[in-house]
């Protein structure tokens, strides 16, 4: 009997169990390999540089690169590797070529697909050398966004088999590297946030600065203010300023009862640093403009024109309310640029009035004119100063605490003879308990209560 054929098979078998057992520990140690780099390097560089020299060892092959697309629009050899030094060079030196011809081609219009045509028109120029014939093997490295390049592994030899274990390991190297690539975008686009964060931290902390730290002493007035921001850095703006800042002391508290106050409320249309940056200029031109000593219109009409060269161009613009309080007369004088009228509660009468009167937004105009009137404040009148914020907040059906409710507990507030904290402590509450949020605003909300001691 002629074991020959059987003991031929035990043999082929044997050498196909050997193979297979080789293949796996060559597939596991591929993994450790991987997962150790993806654990070990905090460099994207330091992983991509072992990568062709992983695939050229688990492939046989003599050569591996990786050309990847960066997101500024350039295409480059990342890295490379080849089993002599003298044939890296050369390979070098074909694919920079071949990606410089390619992409010349794009840029002249030679009806090259970028994300089709491109590859394959590349590749066969990388291939395309009589004296150094360079057979070609490659795999995509894709990310949620694309294809952000390719993975290569080179070999001159004719008889080399691209194996569907080959294939394998090719394509999970090449995975890997999209997570290395994407962790890495992922840790740069966090040190971009973080900076941000710092970068409105300071420009929150100044701007918190920038409002007033305390409430002035003016003589016969009781004042609360509140600032909600929406973001870190807002848009709206409150001050007192005083007419006369020589006279006014610490020492001097006695020139209280002379001096004139600036009582004066703004929003900048949006939210956010661009916005914070306009509230920031507004502050500093109006400060100014008030110790000019001229009247409220004309300081809004010339706070307008100084201000509408600087916002014509930005698409924003700012609505303010400024009022100043004479403490010897008790008079309230005042002007609008299209600002929410305040709120004024008459105690004698029991009733609700509007402080508005006709004027453009700041910044809208260049010659826009602003009327101004007058109202002589009484023991217990109150009003309120706010911005949008509050009439627009709205609960989770959408709908929003408009100016009929803010007007209904203002109104409630000051028939239980509250305080002007209290009174705005009130309003406060009772918009946080129709939204349902204490927390975050859809927009910046900035109270000022003034009341008649």
């Amino acid at each position: 009997m002629n074991y020959e054929p059987q003991i031929m098979s035990v043999i082929a078998l044997q050498e196909q169990v050997i193979n297979l057992n080789r293949q796996q520990k060559k597939t596991h140690e591929l993994l450790s390999n991987l997962g150790f780099a993806l654990r070990s390097f905090k460099n994207l560089n330091q992983f991509l540089e072992l990568i062709p020299l992983m695939v050229t060892r688990v492939t046989d092959s003599e050569g591996g690169a990786i050309i990847l697309f960066k997101k500024t629009g350039q295409l480059q050899i990342q890295q490379l590797h080849c089993q002599g030094e003298g044939n890296c060079n050369e390979l070098r030196k074909r694919i920079e070529m071949a990606i410089f011809q390619t992409l010349t081609d794009v840029s002249e219009g030679k009806e090259i697909s970028f994300h089709t045509d491109f590859w394959e028109k590349l590749e066969s120029r990388i291939e395309l050398d009589i004296d150094y014939r360079i057979h070609i093997f490659r795999t995509p490295i894709l990310l949620e966004s694309g294809e952000r390049g390719r993975l290569y592994v080179f070999t001159r030899n004719p008889s080399y088999e691209w194996t569907l274990d080959r294939q394998k390991l090719l394509q999970l190297v090449a995975d890997q590297t999209a997570v290395a690539i994407h962790n890495d975008e992922l840790t740069v686009e966090l040190r971009k946030k973080e900076r941000l964060d710092r970068e409105l931290e300071i420009g929150a902390e100044i701007q918190e600065r920038l409002l007033p730290k305390k409430f002035p002493d003016i003589p016969g007035l009781e004042l609360a203010a509140c600032y909600l921001n929406a973001d870190r850095v807002g848009g709206d703006y409150y001050d007192f300023i005083p007419a006369n800042y020589d006279r006014l002391t610490e020492k001097q508290t006695d020139t209280n009862a002379t001096t004139k106050w600036s009582i004066t409320i703004g929003d900048v249309m949006g939210k956010g640093v661009p916005a914070g940056l306009i509230m920031t200029m507004t502050r500093g031109m109006l400060r100014a403009e008030v110790l000019n000593g001229h009247s409220p219109s004309r300081i809004l009409q010339h706070l307008n024109r100084v201000m509408y060269a600087d916002l014509e161009n930005s698409s924003r613009f700012v609505t303010l309310f400024y009022s100043e309080y004479d403490p010897a007369t008790n008079i309230l004088t005042y002007t609008n640029a299209a600002h929410n009228p305040p709120l004024y509660w008459q105690a004698a009468t029991n009733r609700i009035l509007r402080l508005d009167t006709q004027g453009m937004l700041i910044g809208l105009d260049a010659d826009s004119q602003y009327e101004e009137a007058q109202v002589k404040l009484h023991q217990g009148d109150t009003i309120i100063y706010y911005t949008d914020g509050f009439t627009d907040a709205a609960n989770q059906d959408g709908e929003r605490f408009n100016e009929d409710n803010l007007i209904y507990t203002f109104h409630t507030a000051c028939q239980q003879q509250l305080s002007s904290q209290g009174i705005l402590d009130k309003i406060v509450s009772t918009l946080h308990t129709f939204t349902g949020n204490e927390r975050n605003n859809g927009d910046d909300m900035t109270m000022v209560v003034l009341k008649v001691e």
